[in-house]
């Protein structure tokens, strides 16, 4: 086991590469979620400009106002699958 810690106290890494490679693939779908919400977003204000596609622009923004809970719930299941390894408090404490 590993633990490393920066002069913050901000990351501690228990456990080693295994954390690492968890962390990294809640971080990467969270920031894919992050893109498709922006995407949404954009489209359905693209859409409001012209009368005849508001219906669907609104149904973006309303798909992507479903989506912003996923980041969190991404996060959470990242803090409970590293605790559930043996990442301990410490580890399932940070936030990235």
């Amino acid at each position: 086991m590993t633990s490393l810690s920066d002069h913050s106290s901000d990351l501690t890494l228990r456990i080693g590469h295994e954390e690492l490679i968890i962390r990294g693939r809640y971080e990467t779908l969270s920031i894919i979620n992050d893109i498709l919400i922006a995407l949404w977003f954009i489209s359905g204000s693209v859409l409001f400009l012209s009368e005849s596609t508001t219906t669907i622009g609104t149904w973006l923004f309303l798909i992507g106002n479903m989506q912003l809970p996923i980041r969190p719930v991404i996060r959470l299941a990242r803090r409970m699958h590293i605790t559930r390894i043996g990442g301990g408090a410490g580890a399932a404490s940070q936030d990235f």
